[in-house]
Protein backbone atom coordinates (compact mmCIF):
# COMPACT_ATOMS: atom_id res chain seq x y z
CA UNK A 1 0.00 0.00 0.00
CA UNK A 2 2.91 2.33 0.74
CA UNK A 3 4.21 1.66 -2.78
CA UNK A 4 0.81 2.20 -4.40
CA UNK A 5 0.43 5.50 -2.56
CA UNK A 6 3.91 6.68 -3.58
CA UNK A 7 3.48 5.79 -7.25
CA UNK A 8 -0.03 7.26 -7.37
CA UNK A 9 1.46 10.60 -6.41
CA UNK A 10 4.27 10.24 -8.93
CA UNK A 11 1.61 9.81 -11.61
CA UNK A 12 -0.59 12.69 -10.50
CA UNK A 13 2.29 15.11 -9.78
CA UNK A 14 3.97 14.48 -13.13
CA UNK A 15 1.61 16.80 -15.00
CA UNK A 16 2.26 19.71 -12.62
CA UNK A 17 6.06 19.33 -12.84
CA UNK A 18 5.88 19.02 -16.63
CA UNK A 19 3.56 22.06 -16.85
CA UNK A 20 6.32 24.52 -17.91
CA UNK A 21 7.27 22.12 -20.74
CA UNK A 22 3.65 21.71 -21.78
CA UNK A 23 3.10 25.46 -21.96
CA UNK A 24 6.07 25.89 -24.31
CA UNK A 25 6.06 22.66 -26.34
CA UNK A 26 2.29 22.37 -26.82
CA UNK A 27 1.41 26.09 -26.66
CA UNK A 28 -0.93 25.61 -23.68
CA UNK A 29 -1.92 28.57 -21.51
CA UNK A 30 -1.92 28.62 -17.70
CA UNK A 31 -5.70 28.50 -17.81
CA UNK A 32 -5.56 25.35 -19.94
CA UNK A 33 -3.04 23.82 -17.54
CA UNK A 34 -5.55 24.59 -14.81
CA UNK A 35 -8.20 22.71 -16.83
CA UNK A 36 -5.92 19.65 -16.93
CA UNK A 37 -5.52 19.84 -13.15
CA UNK A 38 -9.29 20.25 -12.81
CA UNK A 39 -10.05 17.27 -15.10
CA UNK A 40 -8.01 15.00 -12.86
CA UNK A 41 -9.44 16.46 -9.65
CA UNK A 42 -13.09 16.31 -10.72
CA UNK A 43 -12.84 12.69 -11.91
CA UNK A 44 -10.85 11.76 -8.82
CA UNK A 45 -13.52 13.24 -6.56
CA UNK A 46 -16.33 11.52 -8.47
CA UNK A 47 -14.66 8.12 -8.06
CA UNK A 48 -14.23 8.27 -4.28
CA UNK A 49 -17.55 6.97 -3.00
CA UNK A 50 -18.14 4.41 -5.80
CA UNK A 51 -14.54 3.26 -5.43
CA UNK A 52 -14.85 2.78 -1.68
CA UNK A 53 -18.10 0.85 -2.14
CA UNK A 54 -16.51 -1.33 -4.86
CA UNK A 55 -13.58 -2.06 -2.53
CA UNK A 56 -16.01 -3.29 0.12
CA UNK A 57 -18.03 -5.32 -2.38
CA UNK A 58 -15.32 -6.93 -4.53
CA UNK A 59 -12.29 -6.70 -2.26
CA UNK A 60 -9.04 -4.70 -2.40
CA UNK A 61 -7.17 -7.29 -4.47
CA UNK A 62 -9.34 -6.94 -7.57
CA UNK A 63 -9.97 -3.19 -7.19
CA UNK A 64 -6.30 -2.26 -6.75
CA UNK A 65 -5.40 -4.35 -9.79
CA UNK A 66 -8.02 -2.55 -11.89
CA UNK A 67 -7.07 0.95 -10.80
CA UNK A 68 -3.38 0.18 -11.28
CA UNK A 69 -3.98 -0.74 -14.91
CA UNK A 70 -6.14 2.35 -15.49
CA UNK A 71 -3.37 4.58 -14.15
CA UNK A 72 -0.83 3.02 -16.51
CA UNK A 73 -3.15 3.50 -19.53
CA UNK A 74 -3.78 7.16 -18.61
CA UNK A 75 -0.05 7.85 -18.21
CA UNK A 76 0.70 6.31 -21.61
CA UNK A 77 -2.08 8.36 -23.22
CA UNK A 78 -0.70 11.60 -21.76
CA UNK A 79 2.77 10.95 -23.15
CA UNK A 80 1.80 9.52 -26.56
CA UNK A 81 -1.16 11.71 -27.58
CA UNK A 82 0.99 14.56 -29.08
CA UNK A 83 2.32 12.03 -31.60
CA UNK A 84 -1.21 11.38 -32.82
CA UNK A 85 -3.24 14.61 -32.60
CA UNK A 86 -2.66 18.35 -32.32
CA UNK A 87 -4.42 21.64 -31.64
CA UNK A 88 -7.76 21.60 -29.86
CA UNK A 89 -8.02 17.82 -30.30
CA UNK A 90 -4.78 17.38 -28.38
CA UNK A 91 -6.11 19.40 -25.46
CA UNK A 92 -9.25 17.25 -25.49
CA UNK A 93 -7.22 14.04 -25.40
CA UNK A 94 -5.04 15.34 -22.57
CA UNK A 95 -8.17 16.29 -20.61
CA UNK A 96 -9.59 12.79 -21.14
CA UNK A 97 -6.29 11.21 -20.08
CA UNK A 98 -6.21 13.24 -16.88
CA UNK A 99 -9.85 12.37 -16.18
CA UNK A 100 -9.06 8.67 -16.72
CA UNK A 101 -6.14 8.97 -14.32
CA UNK A 102 -8.47 10.56 -11.77
CA UNK A 103 -11.04 7.78 -12.18
CA UNK A 104 -8.29 5.20 -11.79
CA UNK A 105 -6.82 6.73 -8.67
CA UNK A 106 -10.09 7.73 -7.01
CA UNK A 107 -10.70 4.38 -5.28
CA UNK A 108 -7.13 4.01 -3.98
CA UNK A 109 -7.33 5.71 -0.59
CA UNK A 110 -10.85 4.58 0.42
CA UNK A 111 -9.81 1.02 -0.41
CA UNK A 112 -6.60 1.56 1.57
CA UNK A 113 -8.81 2.38 4.54
CA UNK A 114 -10.75 -0.85 4.01
CA UNK A 115 -7.47 -2.79 4.09
CA UNK A 116 -6.39 -0.99 7.28
CA UNK A 117 -9.74 -1.67 8.97
CA UNK A 118 -9.41 -5.38 8.17
CA UNK A 119 -5.68 -5.87 8.81
CA UNK A 120 -4.98 -3.60 11.83
CA UNK A 121 -6.41 -3.19 15.34
CA UNK A 122 -8.22 0.11 15.89
CA UNK A 123 -5.46 1.37 18.20
CA UNK A 124 -3.22 1.57 15.11
CA UNK A 125 -5.66 3.10 12.61
CA UNK A 126 -4.00 6.53 12.59
CA UNK A 127 -0.50 5.05 12.45
CA UNK A 128 -1.35 2.88 9.43
CA UNK A 129 -3.10 5.71 7.60
CA UNK A 130 -0.30 8.14 8.43
CA UNK A 131 2.28 5.70 7.07
CA UNK A 132 0.35 5.29 3.82
CA UNK A 133 0.06 9.07 3.55
CA UNK A 134 3.83 9.32 4.00
CA UNK A 135 4.18 7.06 0.98
CA UNK A 136 2.05 9.30 -1.19
CA UNK A 137 3.93 12.40 -0.03
CA UNK A 138 7.36 10.85 -0.59
CA UNK A 139 6.18 10.03 -4.10
CA UNK A 140 5.28 13.68 -4.51
CA UNK A 141 8.67 14.67 -3.09
CA UNK A 142 10.69 12.51 -5.46
CA UNK A 143 8.79 13.51 -8.59
CA UNK A 144 10.08 17.10 -9.09
CA UNK A 145 13.86 16.42 -9.02
CA UNK A 146 13.62 13.07 -10.82
CA UNK A 147 11.27 14.31 -13.50
CA UNK A 148 13.21 17.54 -14.05
CA UNK A 149 16.39 15.49 -14.57
CA UNK A 150 14.60 12.98 -16.84
CA UNK A 151 12.98 15.75 -18.91
CA UNK A 152 16.37 17.44 -19.35
CA UNK A 153 17.92 14.16 -20.51
CA UNK A 154 15.09 12.56 -22.49
CA UNK A 155 12.34 15.10 -23.12
CA UNK A 156 9.00 15.36 -21.33
CA UNK A 157 7.18 12.63 -23.27
CA UNK A 158 9.83 9.96 -22.75
CA UNK A 159 10.13 10.95 -19.08
CA UNK A 160 6.38 10.50 -18.53
CA UNK A 161 6.46 7.17 -20.38
CA UNK A 162 9.06 5.84 -17.95
CA UNK A 163 6.83 6.70 -14.98
CA UNK A 164 4.32 4.09 -16.20
CA UNK A 165 6.67 1.13 -15.66
CA UNK A 166 6.90 0.95 -11.82
CA UNK A 167 3.09 1.09 -11.31
CA UNK A 168 2.66 -1.72 -13.85
CA UNK A 169 5.15 -3.91 -11.98
CA UNK A 170 3.56 -3.13 -8.60
CA UNK A 171 0.10 -3.96 -9.95
CA UNK A 172 1.28 -7.40 -11.10
CA UNK A 173 2.93 -8.05 -7.73
CA UNK A 174 -0.21 -6.99 -5.85
CA UNK A 175 -2.38 -9.38 -7.87
CA UNK A 176 0.11 -12.17 -7.18
CA UNK A 177 0.61 -11.63 -3.44
CA UNK A 178 -2.23 -9.45 -2.13
CA UNK A 179 -5.27 -10.83 -0.30
CA UNK A 180 -8.55 -9.21 0.76
CA UNK A 181 -8.40 -10.32 4.42
CA UNK A 182 -5.62 -11.53 6.72
CA UNK A 183 -7.54 -14.79 7.25
CA UNK A 184 -6.98 -15.57 3.54
CA UNK A 185 -3.19 -15.10 3.62
CA UNK A 186 -1.12 -18.23 4.20
CA UNK A 187 1.65 -16.34 6.04
CA UNK A 188 -0.57 -14.71 8.68
CA UNK A 189 -0.33 -16.51 12.03
CA UNK A 190 -3.05 -17.18 14.62
CA UNK A 191 -1.19 -14.90 17.04
CA UNK A 192 -1.41 -12.05 14.55
CA UNK A 193 -5.12 -12.66 13.98
CA UNK A 194 -5.66 -12.51 17.74
CA UNK A 195 -4.40 -8.89 17.79
CA UNK A 196 -7.31 -7.69 15.63
CA UNK A 197 -10.48 -6.22 17.10
CA UNK A 198 -13.27 -8.73 17.64
CA UNK A 199 -15.48 -7.29 14.90
CA UNK A 200 -17.16 -9.88 12.64
CA UNK A 201 -17.08 -9.28 8.88
CA UNK A 202 -20.12 -7.29 7.77
CA UNK A 203 -22.48 -8.56 5.09
CA UNK A 204 -22.24 -6.92 1.64
CA UNK A 205 -22.90 -3.18 1.57
CA UNK A 206 -26.59 -2.31 1.08
CA UNK A 207 -28.25 0.89 -0.10
CA UNK A 208 -29.75 1.36 3.37
CA UNK A 209 -26.32 1.26 4.99
CA UNK A 210 -24.94 3.52 2.27
CA UNK A 211 -27.71 6.01 3.07
CA UNK A 212 -26.76 5.83 6.75
CA UNK A 213 -23.15 6.64 5.86
CA UNK A 214 -24.19 9.55 3.63
CA UNK A 215 -26.39 11.06 6.36
CA UNK A 216 -24.07 10.51 9.33
CA UNK A 217 -23.45 13.88 10.98
CA UNK A 218 -19.87 13.13 12.05
CA UNK A 219 -18.83 11.75 8.67
CA UNK A 220 -20.26 14.82 6.94
CA UNK A 221 -18.50 17.19 9.37
CA UNK A 222 -15.20 15.38 8.82
CA UNK A 223 -15.71 15.52 5.05
CA UNK A 224 -16.44 19.26 5.16
CA UNK A 225 -13.38 19.94 7.31
CA UNK A 226 -11.27 17.74 5.02
CA UNK A 227 -12.58 19.74 2.04
CA UNK A 228 -11.24 22.93 3.60
CA UNK A 229 -7.86 21.38 4.44
CA UNK A 230 -7.51 19.97 0.94
CA UNK A 231 -7.96 23.35 -0.69
CA UNK A 232 -4.55 24.03 0.83
CA UNK A 233 -3.22 20.58 -0.05
CA UNK A 234 -4.07 21.01 -3.74
CA UNK A 235 -2.76 24.55 -3.73
CA UNK A 236 0.66 23.43 -2.51
CA UNK A 237 0.89 20.12 -4.36
CA UNK A 238 -0.18 21.40 -7.80
CA UNK A 239 0.92 25.03 -7.81
CA UNK A 240 4.01 25.40 -5.59
CA UNK A 241 6.44 24.24 -8.30
CA UNK A 242 5.16 26.87 -10.74
CA UNK A 243 5.25 29.47 -7.94
CA UNK A 244 8.91 28.75 -7.20
CA UNK A 245 9.82 28.92 -10.89
CA UNK A 246 7.84 32.04 -11.82
CA UNK A 247 7.81 34.14 -8.63
CA UNK A 248 11.03 33.04 -6.96
CA UNK A 249 13.16 32.60 -10.10
CA UNK A 250 14.31 29.04 -9.52
CA UNK A 251 15.47 27.11 -12.58
CA UNK A 252 16.66 23.68 -13.65
CA UNK A 253 17.59 21.08 -11.08
CA UNK A 254 17.53 23.73 -8.33
CA UNK A 255 13.79 24.16 -8.87
CA UNK A 256 13.24 20.40 -8.63
CA UNK A 257 15.24 20.07 -5.42
CA UNK A 258 13.56 23.05 -3.78
CA UNK A 259 10.11 21.80 -4.81
CA UNK A 260 10.94 18.43 -3.21
CA UNK A 261 11.55 19.90 0.27
CA UNK A 262 7.90 20.76 1.13
CA UNK A 263 6.84 17.25 0.14
CA UNK A 264 9.43 15.72 2.47
CA UNK A 265 8.14 17.94 5.28
CA UNK A 266 4.61 16.76 4.53
CA UNK A 267 5.69 13.09 4.53
CA UNK A 268 7.33 13.52 7.93
CA UNK A 269 4.20 15.28 9.17
CA UNK A 270 1.90 12.45 8.06
CA UNK A 271 4.03 9.82 9.81
CA UNK A 272 4.42 11.85 13.00
CA UNK A 273 0.73 12.72 13.00
CA UNK A 274 -0.27 9.07 12.78
CA UNK A 275 1.80 8.11 15.82
CA UNK A 276 0.68 11.12 17.88
CA UNK A 277 -2.99 10.71 17.01
CA UNK A 278 -3.06 7.07 18.15
CA UNK A 279 -1.34 7.96 21.41
CA UNK A 280 -3.64 10.90 22.08
CA UNK A 281 -6.72 8.81 21.28
CA UNK A 282 -5.54 6.07 23.66
CA UNK A 283 -5.01 8.65 26.43
CA UNK A 284 -7.96 11.01 25.98
CA UNK A 285 -10.48 8.97 23.97
CA UNK A 286 -11.13 9.05 20.24
CA UNK A 287 -13.01 12.34 20.10
CA UNK A 288 -10.62 14.49 22.14
CA UNK A 289 -7.50 12.63 21.06
CA UNK A 290 -8.07 12.89 17.30
CA UNK A 291 -9.24 16.51 17.66
CA UNK A 292 -6.15 17.89 19.43
CA UNK A 293 -3.74 17.76 16.50
CA UNK A 294 -5.96 19.61 13.99
CA UNK A 295 -6.84 22.32 16.52
CA UNK A 296 -3.14 23.11 16.94
CA UNK A 297 -1.60 22.37 13.56
CA UNK A 298 -4.16 23.84 11.16
CA UNK A 299 -3.93 27.40 12.58
CA UNK A 300 -0.11 27.13 12.47
CA UNK A 301 -0.39 26.11 8.82
CA UNK A 302 -2.60 29.12 8.12
CA UNK A 303 0.05 31.46 9.55
CA UNK A 304 2.75 29.84 7.39
CA UNK A 305 0.65 30.26 4.24
CA UNK A 306 0.36 33.98 4.86
CA UNK A 307 4.14 34.08 5.41
CA UNK A 308 4.95 32.55 1.98
CA UNK A 309 4.52 35.73 -0.15
CA UNK A 310 6.02 37.87 2.62
CA UNK A 311 9.25 35.84 2.74
CA UNK A 312 12.26 37.87 1.69
CA UNK A 313 14.07 35.10 -0.19
CA UNK A 314 13.34 31.91 -2.09
CA UNK A 315 14.83 29.86 0.74
CA UNK A 316 12.51 31.43 3.32
CA UNK A 317 9.54 30.91 0.99
CA UNK A 318 10.43 27.21 0.70
CA UNK A 319 10.74 27.00 4.50
CA UNK A 320 7.26 28.54 4.92
CA UNK A 321 5.85 26.19 2.27
CA UNK A 322 7.42 23.22 4.05
CA UNK A 323 6.02 24.17 7.46
CA UNK A 324 2.58 24.81 5.97
CA UNK A 325 2.58 21.44 4.20
CA UNK A 326 3.80 19.70 7.37
CA UNK A 327 1.02 21.35 9.38
CA UNK A 328 -1.62 20.19 6.89
CA UNK A 329 -0.45 16.61 6.49
CA UNK A 330 0.09 15.90 10.19
CA UNK A 331 -3.71 15.60 10.18
CA UNK A 332 -4.10 12.76 7.67
CA UNK A 333 -4.06 10.14 10.43
CA UNK A 334 -6.68 11.90 12.59
CA UNK A 335 -9.08 12.47 9.68
CA UNK A 336 -8.98 8.91 8.39
CA UNK A 337 -8.84 7.19 11.80
CA UNK A 338 -11.76 9.25 13.11
CA UNK A 339 -13.87 8.33 10.08
CA UNK A 340 -12.96 4.66 10.46
CA UNK A 341 -13.89 4.69 14.17
CA UNK A 342 -17.34 5.99 13.24
CA UNK A 343 -17.89 3.66 10.25
CA UNK A 344 -16.02 0.43 11.13
CA UNK A 345 -17.13 -2.26 8.63
CA UNK A 346 -18.45 0.44 6.27
CA UNK A 347 -15.07 2.14 6.22
CA UNK A 348 -14.75 1.96 2.43
CA UNK A 349 -17.95 3.91 1.83
CA UNK A 350 -17.35 6.34 4.71
CA UNK A 351 -13.80 7.21 3.69
CA UNK A 352 -15.11 7.54 0.15
CA UNK A 353 -17.36 10.31 1.49
CA UNK A 354 -14.40 11.79 3.39
CA UNK A 355 -12.15 11.86 0.34
CA UNK A 356 -14.97 13.11 -1.89
CA UNK A 357 -15.07 16.12 0.40
CA UNK A 358 -11.30 16.40 0.22
CA UNK A 359 -11.29 16.41 -3.55
CA UNK A 360 -14.16 18.84 -3.85
CA UNK A 361 -11.61 21.04 -2.10
CA UNK A 362 -9.39 20.44 -5.11
CA UNK A 363 -12.23 21.33 -7.47
CA UNK A 364 -12.67 24.58 -5.56
CA UNK A 365 -8.93 25.22 -5.56
CA UNK A 366 -7.92 24.63 -9.18
CA UNK A 367 -9.97 27.21 -11.11
CA UNK A 368 -9.66 29.75 -8.30
CA UNK A 369 -5.86 29.55 -8.19
CA UNK A 370 -5.60 29.37 -11.98
CA UNK A 371 -7.59 32.60 -12.32
CA UNK A 372 -5.53 34.38 -9.64
CA UNK A 373 -2.09 33.34 -10.89
CA UNK A 374 -3.03 34.10 -14.51
CA UNK A 375 -3.18 37.70 -13.30
CA UNK A 376 -0.02 37.32 -11.21
CA UNK A 377 -1.87 37.50 -7.88
CA UNK A 378 -0.15 34.72 -5.92
CA UNK A 379 -0.54 36.56 -2.59
CA UNK A 380 -4.35 36.34 -2.62
CA UNK A 381 -4.14 32.61 -3.36
CA UNK A 382 -2.04 31.93 -0.26
CA UNK A 383 -4.22 34.15 1.96
CA UNK A 384 -7.40 32.39 0.79
CA UNK A 385 -5.71 29.06 1.55
CA UNK A 386 -5.02 30.27 5.09
CA UNK A 387 -8.70 31.08 5.60
CA UNK A 388 -9.69 27.57 4.51
CA UNK A 389 -7.14 26.03 6.92
CA UNK A 390 -8.59 28.01 9.83
CA UNK A 391 -12.14 26.94 8.94
CA UNK A 392 -11.02 23.29 8.81
CA UNK A 393 -9.84 23.58 12.41
CA UNK A 394 -13.10 25.15 13.62
CA UNK A 395 -15.19 22.30 12.18
CA UNK A 396 -13.27 19.73 14.27
CA UNK A 397 -14.89 21.24 17.40
CA UNK A 398 -18.21 19.66 16.40
CA UNK A 399 -16.96 16.14 15.55
CA UNK A 400 -17.74 13.18 17.85
CA UNK A 401 -15.97 9.88 17.16
CA UNK A 402 -17.43 7.54 19.80
CA UNK A 403 -20.58 5.61 18.88
CA UNK A 404 -22.97 3.61 21.06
Amino acid sequence: MFGFAALAYVQRTTISVAAPELTSALQLSKQQIGWLFLAFTAAYAAAQLPGGALGQRFGPRAVFTGVGLLGVIATLATALSPYVVGGAALLGVLLLAQALLGLGQGPIFPVFATVVERWFPSRQFALANGTISSGMLLGGALTPPLLVAMIAALGWQQAILLTALPPLLLTVLWWRFGRDRPQQHARVTPAELAELDAVPPAPPLTFARMRGVLLDRNILLLALSYLCMNVVFYMISFWSFMYLVEQRGLKGLESGVMAMIPWIGAAVGAAVGGVLADRLAARYGATRGYRLLPLVSLPIGAIMLVAIPAAGSALLAVAALTLAFFAMEVNEGPYWAATMRVARADTGAATGVLNTGGNIGGIVCQPMVAALVAGGDWTSAWVIGAAFAALAAVLWLFVRCERT
